[in-house]
């Protein structure tokens, strides 16, 4: 499954916008398969190579999935994750999920990366040297 360019730009802005009033990351990586069965440990693992453990106030958050093995991981930086409520990621995959059952991934993200915006604002609002630390594309497995 590739998104189409359209659907590429349609995650990228949201990315962008979920960005626009925080100092926090936020990347999607999609690849066919999750090499070792284990989504969050494979996130783990992009997370590190993608360089988002290096985001200055530790505020990076991957969404990842395994589109052909119909899996998928939300992972949040030490920053993030020890500053947003219990069961906030469980909440968020849950949402996701159900766009995904029907096939609407695009959607399903989106709605996911926006959720995860809301928080960042909240505990990283954007300072006014803030600059944007990696790339709002989505990379590809």
């Amino acid at each position: 499954m590739t998104l189409s360019p359209d659907q590429q730009a349609q995650l990228m802005a949201a990315i962008r916008q979920a960005e626009r009033d925080t100092s926090g990351e936020i990347r999607v990586h999609l690849e066919e398969q999750c090499p070792d069965g284990d989504p969050v440990k494979r996130a783990i693992a992009v997370f590190k190579h993608l360089g988002m453990h290096q985001t200055k106030e530790q505020n990076g958050v991957l969404f990842y999935v395994a589109y052909g093995d119909r899996k998928f991981a939300v992972v949040g930086d030490t920053g993030i994750d020890a500053k947003v409520p219990a069961g906030f990621w469980d909440g968020t995959k849950s949402l996701m999920r159900q766009h995904f059952a029907a096939n609407d991934l695009v959607t399903g993200l989106s709605l996911g990366v926006e959720q995860a915006g809301q928080q960042l604002k909240q505990y990283f609002p954007c300072a006014p040297d803030d600059v944007n630390e990696l790339p709002d594309d989505i990379s590809f497995g």
